[in-house]
């Protein structure tokens, strides 16, 4: 192998050696042309180059299992970093709808603060609501009827100003804000970011006992287990928000509209469009979705108007698609079957590997598929089994970055890994995970 790859060495330094120095004899030559004042020279030694450069291509092609070796080599020494939940898998079906999606905004359109000043959320683009409505419609995973939309930089500041709308202003102490651990890494920070005299990170749910006003936060599926949730602290005091930026199909199946006072989506998770930084909300009360509205408003002055057209072109898109004759090319299709397919290379990957586990769900219908399969949450809850005690730390000295059970409120033995990253990731994330024996 070594003589191999030696001979393979030698072989790609003759071929730079050749290009150099053809290179260097068409510029002397078309010196001297330039200096006679004749352009021809010029035009030959530009048609010789292109075929030049056409051997060096067919040269290079037949020395090109070296630089593949190398590269496969270099793939497998390489960090994976799977701890965020950027949605970069869905770039390769976005990429072959070309231009579906595309849209093209004037100069001078979209210049006011204003969308539609008579609606409470006056910064909402009209066309956004109407795909949304209709998108929950057709997937059939949220009631839409006599509720309120308000739009957001993402969910994370809907979040926050569902906490903003819901916290008492009479209160003598800032009310708790709890989620059954394993809970979502970032609750904790964003609720505590800005030490509000209104609300304050109080833990988990299921160990809250307090008397008094209470905010649970209620994800379903949940972040980082991919379960099914629902609310667990017995109060009678208690304001619930739904968290359902993961209830699509091809994370879990849809039983039916979800139907609550308060629910956050997210375009990020719904189409894999995290850049557009665009939520919404759906809200019962006019009051609460008033005063989130009031929040945005002084948190931003608004929600970016030319994410939201996008947004509104890539949800009928979506609709469109899954409407239409072509159904099996739907965006919910092809994201249930590549799902799929990951969440079966990992488990094998686990299997062979012997040294870590990961959850079962039990299989339901899903309406909309109309098919029965288990959830393929969009990210793994990994444990580390034997006397493996700091699994994050563990898979960072294999080069696998995670985010450790401590950050969900659980044991540092568990670890959320992405599953939504791009193919070669992944496929190199299963396929080192499935070696790894101590």
């Amino acid at each position: 192998m070594a003589y191999i790859l030696s001979v393979f060495a030698v072989r790609n330094l003759l071929v730079l050696s050749l290009a150099l120095n053809v290179s260097l004899i068409l510029r002397v030559l078309l010196l001297h042309d330039s200096q006679d004042g004749s352009f021809n020279g010029f035009f030959f030694a530009e048609q010789k180059e292109e075929a030049l450069a056409n051997k060096i291509t067919r040269l290079s092609s037949s020395v090109a299992p070296s630089s593949s070796l190398t590269m496969a080599q270099g793939d497998e020494d390489r960090v994976i970093n799977l701890d965020h939940g950027d949605p970069t898998m869905y770039e390769s079906y976005w990429q072959k709808k070309g231009d579906e999606t595309t849209v093209v905004i004037p100069g001078w359109q979209f210049m006011s603060y204003f969308s539609d000043a008579t609606r409470l959320c006056w910064f909402l683009e009209p066309e956004f609501a109407k795909q949304i409505v209709r998108l929950h419609n057709v997937v059939g995973n949220a009631v839409t009827e006599n509720r309120h939309i308000v739009v957001g930089t993402g969910s994370t500041q809907l979040f926050q100003a569902a906490l903003y709308a819901l916290s008492p202003c009479a209160e003598a102490e800032p009310i708790s804000v709890v989620s059954a651990a394993p809970y979502y890494s970032s609750y904790p920070l964003i609720t505590d970011c800005l030490k509000s005299r209104l609300y304050k990170w109080a833990g988990d749910a299921r160990s809250f006992s307090k008397n008094g006003p209470y905010i649970e936060l209620v994800t379903s599926p949940n972040n980082p287990d991919g379960f099914a949730r629902r609310s667990v602290v017995n109060g009678s005091e208690g304001i619930l928000i739904h968290d359902l930026a993961y209830y699509w199909p091809q994370y879990t199946p849809i039983s039916s509209p979800a139907n609550y006072d308060l629910m956050l989506f997210t375009v990020s998770k719904s189409t894999g469009h995290a850049g557009m930084r665009i939520g919404w909300a759906l809200v019962k009360d006019e009051d609460v979705a008033r005063k989130m509205t009031k929040y945005i408003e002084i948190n931003t002055i608004g929600v970016s108007k030319d994410s939201q057209v996008r947004a509104a072109k890539v949800l009928k898109v979506i609709s469109d698609n899954s409407e239409g004759p072509n159904e099996g090319d739907s965006f919910f299709e092809f994201s249930y079957r590549v799902m799929a397919k990951r969440w079966k290379q990992l488990r094998e990957a686990v299997q062979q590997s012997g040294l870590f586990s990961v959850s079962d769900f039990p299989p339901q219908l899903c309406m909309f598929l109309n098919r029965v399969f288990e959830p393929q949450p969009a990210f793994a809850w990994i444990k580390c089994e034997g006397d493996i005690e700091d699994c994050e730390s563990f898979l960072r000295g294999k080069k696998i970055l995670t985010r450790g059970g401590k950050h969900f409120g659980v044991s540092p033995k568990y670890v959320r890994i992405s599953m939504l990253d791009r193919d070669k990731n992944y496929e190199t994330f299963v396929r080192r995970l499935s070696t790894i024996r101590s």
